[in-house]
Parts: structure tokens; C-alpha cells; sequence
């Protein structure tokens, strides 16, 4: 019996890592999904892909949830202009969660001043009644390359 839960358990490892894996493909159309609502500010686009338990951590310490970033977004208080995967990684840890690491060139517009920088992230999704739901996300500024 031990045999067959390790075994299970390998598989489900590898299926998760396989790059035409479902859960993979899923989390991966629901980031894009994500970032499209973000640039868009669309307040029922942003409501679908957000969990309601979103902890948002900004790269300037500030932390919102869905509501509070819900709403920053949709008054256009801050407008996401760019945003470029450099490197994007995704685990699988458990059934029904996904981290997804890397980094990413973001633009963006916040009460007048421009932000154009590159963060080290992480964030978690996590499958909720079926759909992949965005989580968290933690960030820091990366120091520009200097040449």
C-alpha cells in the first residue's frame, strides 16, 4: 500500500511539471487572465480572478486585499501599463496550489509618479470550486544592471 500511495504521489509530481500538464496550463491562462484584468482595471474581470482572500504585498511594503485593490485598480488610482515576464517558474507543492517565482519587467502608474522596475516575485494560486484563483503576491525591486 505504501508502494502504491509513492508511487501515486510521483505521478501526480510529475504530471504537475509536465509542461502540457492541465493544472499547468490552467494556472498559466489564469495569470494571463490576471494580468489582462490588472491593465484593464475591469472591476468584474478582476473580482473573477482574484480569491477572496487576496493578500497583495507590494514592492513599496503596502498591502492590499481583493476589495482595496479591487478598488485602487478600477478608479485607475494605479494603472498597470507593461508588464513582461523576464522568468516565470511554477511548483506545484500540494493538490490545489501553485507558486509561481520569477521575475517581471512592470510599468506602472500610481497618483502621479511612474514606477519602471524589475521585481523578484512570488505568488500563489490556488484552485477554488474548480477555477484557479490568484492568492498572494510578494515582491521586492530588483537593483538595475549595471553595465
Amino acid at each position: 500500500m505504501k508502494t502504491l500511495l509513492a508511487s501515486l504521489a510521483l505521478l501526480f509530481a510529475f504530471q504537475a511539471f509536465a509542461e502540457d500538464s492541465p493544472a499547468l496550463v490552467a494556472v498559466k491562462a489564469a495569470d494571463k487572465a490576471r494580468v489582462a484584468a490588472m491593465q484593464s482595471g475591469d472591476r468584474t474581470k478582476l473580482d473573477a480572478v482574484f480569491s477572496d482572500e487576496l493578500r497583495y504585498a507590494h514592492s513599496n511594503g503596502i498591502v492590499d486585499t481583493k476589495k482595496s485593490f479591487i478598488e485602487i485598480l478600477s478608479a485607475g488610482k494605479t494603472k498597470y501599463v507593461g508588464y513582461d515576464y523576464e522568468e516565470q517558474n511554477f511548483t506545484f507543492p500540494a493538490p490545489g496550489i501553485a507558486l509561481m517565482t520569477g521575475r517581471a519587467h512592470v510599468k506602472a502608474e500610481s497618483e502621479g509618479k511612474a514606477m519602471d522596475a524589475v521585481l523578484s516575485f512570488l505568488a500563489v494560486w490556488r484552485e477554488e470550486k474548480g477555477q484557479w484563483r490568484f492568492l498572494a503576491w510578494q515582491s521586492c525591486k530588483l537593483p538595475p544592471v549595471v553595465k
